[in-house]
């Protein structure tokens, strides 16, 4: 006669517990090799506001030559970026090197 043996089932839940990480590098290596949708039990949905958000940047006008516009539609091709990127970006390399040169 076969005795009865007793067997723990352990639930999914308790076995995909998210870990306590000792620092951020192995909080990142562990996220890098898991999905959440392994851990259900340990995320709960929420429910998010975006109505009172404001941009972040603000539109202006800036009447510029028609060749500098020209040229710079040019070398946004080159780069494959819209123009208007292009722009903002060397804007901000400008004003960088114009504020490092003021506090030399």
């Amino acid at each position: 006669m076969q005795k009865n043996k007793k067997i723990n089932k352990i639930s999914a839940s308790a076995v995909n517990k998210i870990p306590v990480f000792k620092n951020e590098d192995e909080e990142r290596d562990f996220w890098a090799n898991h999905s959440i949708l392994d851990f259900p039990d340990d995320f709960k949905e929420v429910n998010l506001d975006f109505s009172n958000l404001k941009p972040s940047t603000r539109p202006i006008t800036v009447r510029l030559p028609i060749f500098l516009v020209e040229d710079l539609k040019i070398l946004a091709n080159k780069k494959d970026v819209p123009y208007q990127s292009l722009m903002k970006v060397f804007l901000a390399e400008k004003v960088r090197q114009e504020f490092k040169a003021s506090y030399q």
